[in-house]
């Protein structure tokens, strides 16, 4: 029998060949595709998340681990699919416009992805309009924005007026390293995280209550 919590215990140690092994093992023995996913790659990275939370451990380690679940991902995705295994929501993800950093959002990806979500990732300097139109065209519950420069932050406030504007239904999000809670009720965003680990707990949170 496949060793589900091995697999978890596989992925926070970010050991990607042993979570491939038991990804295969566990779909050949005919395990359901969801408990694979829930007690295996999403247990695993939902403890990462936490101890990455209490600062016990960092981003090297949250990458590996996310590459572990990742290629885990790769095994699993025809089983889920098979199954009609639906994510539990989709995101819209992006850096705004005039800011090219994505360290932070490509983490937050692989965190929400580690979450069960699906993510659409509009990429780096995404400006307002693209944002709605991703959100229009993927169906996304949530539109998640990042900015890691002071500079930046004010398009932030433009794509939450253009989404209301279009009348899309999607919560939003922000964060990055000088974006607050304060910033955030300010522009009338729905939601802040602090950290990647922090996005997942908002964001599952948005679209439980959607």
């Amino acid at each position: 029998m496949a060793d589900l919590q091995g697999m978890a215990d596989a992925l926070i140690k970010g050991d990607r060949n042993k979570v491939v092994e038991i990804t295969k093992q566990a779909v050949a023995e005919g395990v359901p595709a969801k408990q694979i996913l829930d007690e295996g790659l999403v247990a695993g990275m939902d403890i990462v998340g936490k101890r990455f939370k209490a600062n016990e451990v960092y981003v090297p380690e949250v990458l590996i681990a996310a590459r572990a679940m990742k290629a885990g991902m790769e095994i699993l995705q025809p089983a889920l699919t098979k199954a009609g295994v639906e994510p539990a929501g989709t995101v819209v993800l992006g850096t705004v416009k005039g800011d090219l950093h994505d360290i932070g959002k490509n983490l937050v990806g692989m965190m929400l992805t580690g979450g069960g979500l699906k993510v659409v990732d509009a990429g780096t300097d995404v400006p307002a309009d693209k944002f709605v139109e991703t959100c229009k065209s993927s169906g996304a519950q949530v539109c998640a924005m990042s900015a890691l420069l002071t500079t930046t932050m004010p398009q932030m406030s433009e794509v939450v007026k253009a989404i209301k504007g279009a009348g899309v239904k999607v919560k939003t999000i922000i964060g990055g390293a000088p974006v607050t809670q304060n910033y955030a009720d300010e522009i009338g965003a729905d939601g802040y995280a602090p950290d990647a680990a922090s996005a997942v707990d908002v964001v599952r949170e948005m679209i439980a209550a959607a």
